[in-house]
C-alpha cells in the first residue's frame, strides 16, 4: 500500500478551504432553517438549531393564505403571480436575444468587415455596465413611451443582460468551427443560410443550449430592472419577497420561504441539464 505523506500547508490548505465553503454556506443554511421555522423560533435568542420543522409559510405562499394583517395593512400577496411574470419575462427575453444573438454572432465570426471589433466592444459595453448606471434615464424614457409596468417594457430591458451574453459567448463557438466545413458546403452547392442551417447551427447546439441556460439564469435573477421598471402587475419573483416588508413587522419566515421558492426552478434546472451545460461550455465545438 503506498502511503501518500500530506505536508504542513496541505492540510492548512484543506482547513483555510473548508472555513471558506461553511462562512459562504451558512447564509444559505440560515435561510433554509427559517423557512422550516415557526415565528416564535425564529425570533428567539439565543437561537434555536434543533427545532420542529412547520410548512406553515410555504403553505401560506402557496396556496395564497397570507391574511392582510401578516403583510401590513394595505397589501395582499399573489406570489404565484409573480411567479408567472418571472417565467414570462424571462423566457421571452431570452428567445427575442438567441433570435437575434445568433446571427449577429456567425456575422461577427465570419465577416470580416470594418469597425467589426468597436462594434462588438459596442455591445459587450450593455452588458458590463452598472444596472444603476442607466435605471434612472431608462426609467424616464419609459414613462414617455409608455412602457413602464409592461411586460415589453421588462423583456426590452432585459436584452441588455442577454443579448451582449449570447452574442459574445456565441462568437467563440462560431469561431472554433472550422472553415473548412463551410468552404466544403460551398463546393456542395450550398448558400451561406443553408451552410448555417445545416452544418454550423447542428454543430454548436450544445453550446446555444449552454448559452441559453446561462442567460436565463441571469434574466431570471435580476432583480434592480423588476423592481424599479415594473409595477406589481408585472414584477418578477426576485422583487415579492419585499412584500413581506411592512412598516410595523418583518416577515422572515415568509421571506424565507419566498427566497427559497424562487430558487428552486434555476436549481432544479443546473441539476438536471450539468451534464448538457458542461458539454456545451467544454465541447460544443469543432476545433480546427
Amino acid at each position: 500500500m503506498v502511503s501518500i505523506k500530506r505536508g504542513k500547508n496541505d492540510i492548512l490548505g484543506d482547513i483555510l478551504l473548508g472555513l471558506i465553503f461553511l462562512f459562504f454556506m451558512f447564509p444559505i443554511y440560515w435561510v433554509f432553517t427559517m423557512a422550516f421555522k415557526s415565528d416564535s423560533d425564529i425570533l428567539i435568542w439565543p437561537p434555536k438549531f434543533i427545532f420542529s420543522p412547520t410548512l406553515a409559510h410555504f403553505k401560506a405562499i402557496l396556496f395564497n393564505q397570507l391574511s392582510e394583517q401578516s403583510v401590513g395593512a394595505t397589501t395582499t400577496v399573489n406570489y404565484l403571480g409573480y411567479f408567472k411574470n418571472s417565467l414570462i419575462v424571462s423566457i421571452s427575453a431570452v428567445l427575442i436575444s438567441l433570435a437575434v444573438g445568433i446571427p449577429a454572432a456567425y456575422a461577427f465570426a465570419r465577416y470580416n468587415f470594418k469597425g467589426r471589433e468597436n462594434l462588438f466592444f459596442n455591445f459587450l459595453t450593455f452588458r458590463f455596465a452598472p444596472e444603476m448606471l442607466v435605471i434612472i434615464p431608462i426609467y424616464l424614457i419609459y414613462q414617455r413611451l409608455g412602457l413602464y409596468d409592461t411586460y415589453t417594457g421588462l423583456i426590452w430591458v432585459y436584452q441588455l443582460i442577454t443579448l451582449p451574453m449570447i452574442i459574445w459567448i456565441l462568437r467563440g463557438y462560431f469561431e472554433d468551427v472550422s472553415a473548412d466545413l463551410e468552404d466544403a458546403g460551398l463546393l456542395d452547392g450550398y448558400s451561406r443560410l443553408n451552410i448555417a442551417a445545416r452544418i454550423v447551427l447542428p454543430i454548436v447546439k450544445p453550446g446555444i443550449a449552454a448559452t441559453s441556460l446561462l442567460t436565463f439564469i441571469y434574466a431570471w435573477n435580476n432583480f434592480i430592472f423588476g423592481m424599479i421598471l415594473g409595477g406589481t402587475g408585472v414584477q418578477p419573483v426576485t422583487v415579492a419577497a419585499l412584500q413581506f416588508i411592512s412598516a410595523d413587522k418583518l416577515r422572515f419566515g415568509d421571506m424565507a420561504a419566498a427566497s427559497i421558492l424562487a430558487a428552486l426552478p434555476i436549481i432544479i434546472l443546473a441539476v438536471y441539464t450539468q451534464k448538457y451545460l458542461i458539454r456545451g461550455l467544454s465541447l460544443g465545438a469543432v476545433k480546427q
